[in-house]
């Protein structure tokens, strides 16, 4: 039987089979979830994102500051402004006489007052008020006093929002963990698959080579031996396609992972004997799926939506200022600084504000429908997992007890096989069914932690996946058990 054996291995070994144990870098299911959590790029792109929400917060903070401007500007008229009163003369020139002339006549005024009266009336009546060419430098000052709840509508609109990015950078850690959880125990299935193929594999070689002293002997006919051979072929090829199922799902990891290295997972698949009850998880859900919570938070905004729109039938107050700092031949008749206060009412816009503040009003009755239908979908979707996974469980039992057949039949139908008591068909329908029932069990305990990490998921503590593969009620599923 030993030297049987030894060809199956070499062929293998040429074919570039695995070795037993893989080589690799072991990884955790532990360490795993936090190189995903760190190093995914999603979990990146979502801090960026959350910086950025951060600053639209300070953002909104500012429309509570004064707001200062600083302005300059420089003018080229077409030509001076001037003021000329040289017309009024001759009507000032008389009337100053009238009054004057009695007065210095009758010793009221010094006759000096006549002569600065004749040389006022000679000057020249026109004057510049401001030069064509100009230019000054200033600034101004406003600050909100009263707009009728706009500001603090977007302070906490903007508080709300970061807030939101939290709630789906949540989302995304737990689907995160998921799909985790799909990989990782994919690749473990996978290898594991492999190691079941190549023991398909090694029993199929063995099986031929006690076909073929059987044929030398004359006990089986060269038929036997042939059907050995051809599902000899037949599972080379199987676990040829394993290895490649490896491949596959290692680029697939590494894809989560971010990285670029060779993984054997340690953490193996595993079951547990009990759990807490369905409405254990629908209570986490209400509570921390963060689904759920985006609806509320929406339903926040909505509310805040309200708010701004109401803002529009209030006033607008604010106090205002400005100066100049800096001048050229600007008219000195003219004001360096001003400061006031001014308000603005909207009177009527075409029922604009009307049908804005409804249409607000409807979306967060909008958002308040869709948080109910998010309650519903979730709970139907906690039960739904649960149940699904309670059934991978339940299959256990019978899915060792036909193992267990399955070996015996084996040993049996492989015993008389060597007698020329049972045809090589026999032997390799057991040698097949008995990897199918192994593959069967490792499949069953891998849907059922792929199904406990998504109902992890719906109820919004995916962190809490690696603390179940340690609890004591959890047992590991293995090939080789």
């Amino acid at each position: 039987m030993k030297k049987a054996i030894l060809p199956a291995l070499m062929l293998l070994w040429a074919s570039g089979a695995y070795a037993q144990q893989p080589d690799g870098r072991p990884l955790s299911l532990d360490e795993a979830m936090r190189m995903t959590l760190t190093e995914n790029p999603e979990i990146k792109a979502l801090g960026y994102e959350r910086e950025a929400a951060v600053q639209q917060k300070k953002a909104a903070a500012g429309l509570r500051a004064p707001k200062i401007d600083v302005a300059a500007a420089y003018s080229y008229m077409g030509k001076d402004i001037d003021v000329d009163f040289n017309a009024l003369k001759p009507g000032a020139s008389k009337l100053a006489g009238d009054i004057l002339g009695p007065l210095v006549t009758g010793g009221v005024l010094p006759p000096s007052i006549l002569g600065e009266a004749q040389a006022l009336m000679g000057a020249d009546w026109a004057m510049t008020l401001q030069e064509r060419q100009f230019g000054t430098v200033g600034g101004t000052v406003t600050l909100p006093v009263f707009t009728g709840g706009k500001i603090n509508a977007a302070n906490n609109a903007a508080r709300l929002q970061i807030d939101e990015v939290d709630e789906r950078g949540a989302q995304t850690r737990n689907a995160l963990v998921s799909q985790l959880t799909e990989r990782y125990f994919g690749l473990a299935l996978a290898l594991q698959v492999v190691e079941v193929r190549k023991q398909v594999l090694e029993g199929m070689e063995v099986h031929l080579e006690d076909a073929k002293a059987l044929e030398a002997n004359g006990i089986i006919a060269r038929g036997e031996r042939l059907y050995a051979e051809m599902h000899v072929a037949e599972a080379q090829q199987e676990y040829i396609k394993a290895k490649l199922q490896v491949e596959t799902l290692r680029s697939a990891l590494n894809n989560t992972l971010n990285a670029d290295e060779v993984f054997v997972p340690v953490t193996s698949m595993f079951l547990l004997r009990e759990i807490e009850p369905v409405d254990h998880f629908k209570a986490l859900a209400a509570n921390n799926n963060p689904i759920i919570r985006q609806v509320g938070l929406k339903h926040d905004l909505a509310k805040e939506g309200v708010r701004l729109q109401r803002a529009d039938f209030m006033p607008q107050v604010a106090l205002m200022g400005g100066g100049s700092f800096y001048n050229y031949k600007v008219s000195k008749m003219l004001p360096r600084w001003a400061v006031g206060a001014g308000i603005k009412l909207s009177i009527f816009d075409g029922l604009s504000r009307e049908h804005k503040f409804t249409a607000a009003k409807r979306q967060v009755q909008q958002v308040a429908a869709l948080g109910d239908k998010a309650d519903k979908d979730i709970s139907v979707l906690i039960e739904k997992l649960y149940n699904e996974m309670r059934t991978y469980n339940d299959q256990m039992p019978s899915i060792d007890a036909a193992m267990e057949f399955a070996t015996e039949y084996l040993r049996i139908k492989d015993a008389a096989f060597r007698e020329g008591m049972a045809p090589a068909s026999d032997v390799v329908d057991a040698e097949l069914n008995l990897a199918r029932i192994r593959t069967e069990r490792l499949q069953a305990a891998y849907y059922y932690d792929l199904m406990l990490a998504r109902l992890l998921e719906a109820a919004g503590v995916s962190g809490d996946l690696a603390q179940y593969s340690k609890r004591l009620t959890a047992y590991p599923v293995r090939f080789d058990q």
